[in-house]
């Protein structure tokens, strides 16, 4: 997958727009837009770092040097993110976790 159709598709599966985008990693909506759809995109290493970070996923998956799936890259932010949570709340994901994995078993 392009890089620009890898942004696209992150973004609109995380259902944001490109104006959101844009405000999220400190961008305009147009440079987005070429990202998505200009060949080759040329972003700075901090553009590319925000723009991973917004979408929920490492660099090396936006630019595809990671082979990992969609679903194993949200799982790695998902973990990292939890990891910076206090105590508490880490345990009442673990809590809900569990509730849900019991549900989905009935």
């Amino acid at each position: 997958m392009k890089f620009g159709v890898r942004i696209k598709d992150l973004r609109t599966r995380k259902g944001l727009t490109l104006d959101q985008l844009a405000q999220e990693t400190g961008s305009s909506k147009s440079y987005i837009w070429e990202l998505e759809n200009k060949n080759p995109p040329r972003p700075s290493a901090e553009k590319l770092s925000a723009i991973a970070s917004a979408l929920g996923v490492t660099v090396d998956y936006l630019i595809g040097s990671d082979k990992q799936t969609l679903s194993q890259a949200e799982d790695t932010a998902f973990f990292r993110q939890y990891s910076g949570l206090p105590e508490e709340t880490r345990r009442q994901i673990r809590e809900m976790a569990s509730i849900l994995d019991t549900k989905s078993r009935k």
